[in-house]
């Protein structure tokens, strides 16, 4: 197995734990093993502990924060070794960033992170949804050192490097570091089917992203209430409440006609919920750029008037969520939300 070692701060105790119940997947299909300094026991000499479970592992997790940044054993020592250690192709350093904080200017900063262009942790709908990207590229990553390492003993060109035990092999991580190009898209020709089932998929995606960020907001602010109701497989409606009084409101729903009507599919937004008729704030239609699908808005809302441009599902999702907390921001206290 992949031997996976966290370096955190103990003030993220919380999110170290939170990524090792996902990694728990790995750990039980006989992919990775994981280890922290949790696991020290009682009388062990804890510093020569970490320093032989660093030297060990294969992967190195950097759970990044300001609080790893300013503790001096892990920026100093831990950071130091591992970074050492994948200069010298002996383990993969990959920074998870748990919160937002000036990373890339660092030593790791040249490292491909865990989560696409390095978002952080608390950025993301839920701590689900961050942990569980970051544990699927955990596991690319260690499946790839896996089928190097066995490809490794099965060919005579073997190269060896040192392990902290004589005569072992270890995978080569920088194969998969080589510079490549940016412009690797191939065009591509999308049918009827393949937009209806994105921008159903976009939908899905819309509605979980609401309803993890409305769960949130109330969890961080106690004078806040949310409701969030799926009123059927295309439609959901949403609305805010500040002590009481309902602070804004919106309905997001599926139109155009899918799967096989004519028209094209699109995902509407309007700031006084599920109307009848066509009366809607914003729409996005599905747009192709020759090699991949996205969701171009009208750009009626006045806050986005220069980003009539695709968007991802994330991309949408965040673009219809402004509008909606707009109405709160400009309320006479927004330092109460967080």
């Amino acid at each position: 197995m992949i031997r996976v070692f966290l370096s955190y701060s103990h003030i993220d105790d919380n999110y170290r734990n939170e990524l090792q119940k996902h990694l728990m997947s790995l750990q039980h299909q006989g992919i990775v093993e994981t280890w922290h300094d949790r696991r020290i026991g009682a009388g062990e000499e804890w510093a020569g502990r970490i320093d032989d479970e660093l030297n060990r592992a294969d992967i190195i997790l950097l759970l990044i924060s300001s609080d790893f940044i300013a503790s001096r054993y892990c920026y100093d020592l831990e950071m130091t070794q591992a970074l050492a250690r994948h200069n010298r192709r002996e383990a993969v350093v990959i920074p998870v960033i748990l919160r937002p904080c000036p990373w890339t200017g660092l030593p790791f900063g040249k490292l491909q992170a865990a989560t696409k262009d390095g978002k952080p942790v608390v950025k993301y709908p839920s701590l689900d949804d961050a942990f569980l990207e970051i544990t699927q590229n955990i596991e690319s990553v260690a499946k790839r050192l896996i089928a190097q390492s066995n490809s490794l003993t099965t060919t005579p060109a073997m190269t060896s490097a040192s392990s902290g035990k004589s005569g072992t092999t270890q995978p080569d991580p920088a194969r998969s570091e080589l510079p490549r190009s940016s412009n690797l898209s191939i065009p591509k020709t999308f049918s009827d089917h393949d937009r209806d089932t994105f921008v159903t998929e976009a939908f899905n995606y819309i509605a979980s992203f609401f309803e993890g960020s409305l769960g949130e907001l109330q969890v961080r602010n106690p004078e806040v209430k949310t409701l969030f109701q799926r009123m059927d497989a295309r439609s959901f409606e949403a609305s805010i409440y500040l002590n009481g009084n309902q602070v804004s409101k919106c309905g997001i729903w599926l139109a155009g006609n899918l799967f096989g009507s004519r028209g094209t599919p699109s995902i509407s937004y309007s700031s006084s919920g599920l109307v009848q008729g066509n009366s809607f704030n914003e729409s996005m239609s599905v747009k192709d750029n020759g090699s991949m699908l996205g969701l171009e808005p009208m750009g009626m809302s006045y806050l986005h008037k220069t980003e009539k441009k695709p968007l991802t599902n994330q991309g949408a999702a965040e673009y219809y969520w402004a509008m909606f907390f707009e109405p709160i921001q400009r309320f006479n206290k927004p330092s109460s939300f967080v």
